[in-house]
Order: C-alpha cells, then sequence, then structure tokens
C-alpha cells in the first residue's frame, strides 16, 4: 500500500504572535547589576579625588576633605609602626625650637604653627609634628622605617584626617636651607603657595650621625639631622 506523504506543519497567524512575543520576552529581560564597592562606599568620607573631564562629577566638584588650618589639640595613629592616639600639642614657635623640645621631653609629640611654623590638621599646607626617637619614652622610634603608602590618621575633636605618605626627606639643623624647606608650606620649596594639604613627621637622625661620627649636638640636645617623612592628605571624615 503506497504512503502519503507529510504535509508540512503550518503555523496559524495567532501562533506565530505567540512565538515572537515568546522571543521577545526571553531576549529583553535584564540582569541587575551588583553595586560596586565605590557605589557601597559610605558618603561620610569625604575622599580628595579629581573628576574625570565630561563627567558629571566635574559640574558638581565634591565636597574638599580639608580643614580651615587651625591649630589645634589632635591625636596621632600610624598603625604601620604601633602609634596608636600619641597627643600632639599645638604651640606658637618652629620645628623643635625651646617650647617643642619641652613638649617633646613630656612624651608627646608637638606642632608648631605661626608665622615659622604649620597650619593644624588638615589645613592646606604643612602640618608640622614632632617626636622622640630615643628618649621620652621614644613615641617616633620605628618611624625611620614608614613606608611610602603607609597610612596616617590625625583626630581632633570633629573630623579624623587620613594621609597617607608620600616621600622621605633629610633636614640637617646646621643649614638654614634645609630648615627652611623643612618648615615651607610646601616641603622642600619654600616660597611656594601650596595648593594641598601635606603632613611632616619628624625626628632625630642620632643613630644614623653616630654612624657616621658625626655626634655634633645644639643648645637643647639635637643631633645635627632629622628624617622627616612626607604624606598627602586623601580623606577625612567626621568622628
Amino acid at each position: 500500500m503506497a504512503r502519503r506523504p507529510r504535509t508540512p506543519t503550518t503555523l496559524s497567524v495567532a501562533g506565530m504572535a505567540t512565538l515572537l512575543v515568546t522571543v521577545s520576552a526571553c531576549t529583553s529581560s535584564t540582569t541587575e547589576v551588583a553595586p560596586t564597592p565605590r557605589e557601597r562606599q559610605s558618603t561620610s568620607e569625604v575622599a580628595l579625588e579629581r573628576p574625570t573631564p565630561g563627567s558629571a562629577r566635574s559640574t558638581a566638584p565634591a565636597p574638599r576633605p580639608t580643614s580651615d588650618g587651625r591649630p589645634q589639640l589632635a591625636h596621632l595613629t600610624i598603625p604601620d609602626i604601633g602609634v596608636r592616639d600619641l597627643r600632639v600639642e599645638p604651640y606658637r614657635g618652629k620645628t623643635d625650637d625651646g617650647p617643642g623640645t619641652a613638649i617633646q621631653n613630656r612624651g608627646i609629640a608637638a606642632s608648631p604653627h605661626g608665622r615659622t611654623g604649620g597650619v593644624g590638621p588638615g589645613g592646606v599646607g604643612n602640618y608640622q609634628v614632632t617626636a622622640h626617637r630615643n628618649t621620652a619614652g621614644g613615641p617616633f622610634a620605628a618611624l625611620p622605617e614608614l613606608r611610602n603608602g603607609a597610612r596616617i590618621e590625625v583626630t581632633t575633636d570633629r573630623r579624623t584626617f587620613v594621609y597617607r605618605v608620600t616621600g622621605t626627606r633629610e633636614t640637617s639643623f646646621r643649614s638654614e636651607r634645609s630648615l627652611a624647606e623643612q618648615r615651607a608650606a610646601v616641603p622642600g620649596h619654600p616660597g611656594r603657595t601650596p595648593d594641598q594639604a601635606v603632613i611632616t613627621l619628624s625626628t632625630c637622625a642620632t643613630q644614623e650621625d653616630h654612624a657616621a661620627g658625626n655626634y655634633w649636638v645644639d643648645d637643647l640636645g639635637n643631633p645635627e639631622h632629622r628624617i622627616d617623612k612626607i604624606g598627602r592628605l586623601i580623606s577625612s571624615r567626621p568622628n
């Protein structure tokens, strides 16, 4: 018995429409994108960032993390070298003068301000902090070991300012030029107008001087050289 040929299966207009709707629904579904770490970051911390040209942020600059530069009592934390809540006492003067050395002799840090000093925590300019390395408990005993990229936190009664170490300098007490570079609003560049908030952490280089056969000291017992760690403000947050 001869077999009847198969006839092709056809779809009705209604069937075609249903198929098209089904395909469209599958291809148009969207995948929910998880928020990036940047999107999840707390808005309470103000970061010092430069907006990308042409972006929406370039037309609405973020608040600056800097302060008005007012000298004030603060506490210093440097996790990488074990410094925790070290009291930093402001005074009118210059680095490692008589009043500043007297403050350091109490086992705390000193921060000069005024015509020959620096600015306060978070201020645009040079926030200068000095402390002993070998005496009065040696709060800055490990400062020479601090490396670039290390985090420095300065806490006042209202805000915490976060700096990141960017370099190391050496200061000679026997060179007026070297002292001017240490105390400059832009470290290393006397007379230059600052546009960033930086910090200078300074302590004596007694061991290094002695190793080189240099035993010179000033009237206050300070050796010739100081080791200075320079940092740049990267963010701040309310306490």
